[in-house]
């Protein structure tokens, strides 16, 4: 199957620059998609792109994964409404070490079979004057101002800054140079990054009169309409010391059922036959959530190996069954892959500390109000018994074998260790 064949059946197209690009990736190319070191960690809405540039090198493609040194610099406008943050040197280094060991973990690297570039190597000698007259004089600011990137912000009161505006031009000119030095002719990204594609296919062809193409992948978002990947927490990362391997399950586990299948289809190896197996699965029996398993356990197995998943299955079995709690008094079954924090036996001497307050303290809820609201609500348990007094205060004779174990709702546990 080639490749634009296959991200099809995904339902990973959204926009293509040549309808014919299809055809024309029977043959080898070399694919590139860019990513910039925002944070020390790629975060799931990531994944996508990564994905597919493994499928690409799996089809027999070599892609080129860009780390934007330069462009990490600026910040890329696309898809937001506010003028980002600058990232100070040292930090941005981090990132981008971060960001490049990821990577390293998808793609094959050997024998040149994919590279991994970071644009600052090319960007970092290019004078100001040289930029303008080598790269700007090329754009007109008309078609800039037109691209959705720009006229998005311009359209809000803040607008946008110059140093924004610049932006689609240091990743036009990234894949200009992937042109030049590699022989590069496709880029992948987004669908928000399609004004940043076409200036670079609009680059290539003023230049060098070749010919360069683009393919857009749609971003994710739940069936409710929520951007993909955020939860009260935050983000959710690929780093383990950010997001553990369990919790990556977990939130791969909770999917919907309406989202189940897109997800299969996005984020795993699995065939068209299996996955459409899994969709009868999900309409006739979704209370066995088989769908939802083995997305989580090959989403966990492809960011954190199969011992990790392997893991996280069995913490997810222990803790849902009634064997994580044990008779009333006795001992507590606690994997040691659960989410767990430390908390000085201290603070639950004498009357102890208000539930809401720990419930925060865990992140099972993300502030007083929210605990408050989930315990009226019956979602709330400690020690497998549901709390319904919000001002419920919690001290040292609740605790078993030296814990509490919160659980939210039927799928979040936090244990919290008296020290």
């Amino acid at each position: 199957m080639s490749l634009i064949s296959e991200l099809t059946w995904r339902g990973l197209v959204h926009q293509l620059t040549d309808p014919g690009l299809g055809g024309r990736l029977e043959s080898p190319h070399t694919i590139y998609a860019g990513f910039d070191p925002t944070a020390d960690s790629l975060h799931i809405g990531h994944l996508v792109p990564v994905m597919a540039l493994v499928r690409a090198q799996r089809a027999g493609h070599r892609p080129i994964a860009v780390v934007g040194g330069a462009t990490g610099m600026i910040g890329d406008p696309s898809g937001k409404s506010d003028e980002r943050n600058f990232i100070d040197e040292a930090q941005l280094e981090r990132n981008v070490a971060g960001v490049r060991a990821q990577l390293e973990r998808f793609l094959d690297f050997s024998g040149g079979a994919a590279m991994l570039v970071n644009n600052y190597e090319w960007m970092k000698d290019f004078s100001y004057l040289g930029f303008l007259r080598d790269v700007g004089k090329r754009f007109s600011v008309n078609m800039m101002l037109a691209k959705d990137s720009v006229s998005s912000r311009i359209e809000k009161e803040q607008g946008i800054s110059y140093t924004e505006f610049s932006y689609m031009l240091l990743q036009a000119y990234d894949f200009l140079h992937l042109h030049r030095t590699h022989g590069c002719t496709v880029q992948i990204g987004g669908s928000d990054q399609w004004g940043n594609i076409t200036a670079g296919i609009d680059l290539i062809r003023r230049v060098t009169g070749a010919e360069a193409f683009g393919v857009t992948m749609p971003l994710v978002t739940t069936a409710s309409g929520q951007k993909f990947g955020k939860t009260e927490k935050g983000a959710v990362w690929l780093d383990a010391a950010r997001t553990s391997p369990y919790e990556l399950y977990q939130f791969f586990l909770n999917a919907d059922d309406r989202d189940v299948g897109k997800f299969l289809r996005y984020y795993t190896f699995l065939d068209e036959q299996t996955i459409v197996g899994l969709d009868e699965s999900v309409r006739t029996a979704p209370e066995k959530r088989e769908a939802q398993r083995v997305l989580a356990r090959e989403t966990t197995t492809l960011v954190h190996g199969a011992a990790e998943a392997q893991k996280a299955e069995e913490t997810t079995r222990a803790l849902f069954s009634r064997s994580a709690v044990g008779e009333p008094g006795g001992a507590l079954v606690i994997p040691p892959d659960a989410p767990s924090t430390e908390l000085p036996r201290a603070e639950l001497d004498g009357a102890g500390l208000a539930i809401a307050d720990l419930l925060v303290r865990s992140t099972l809820c993300a502030s007083k109000g929210a605990a408050r609201r989930d315990i009226e609500g019956g979602g709330i348990y400690l020690n497998d018994e549901r709390v319904n007094d919000p001002a419920r205060l919690i001290s040292a004779a609740d605790l078993r074998d030296g814990v509490l174990l919160f659980r939210k709702g039927k799928r979040s546990y936090h244990v919290m260790r008296a020290k």
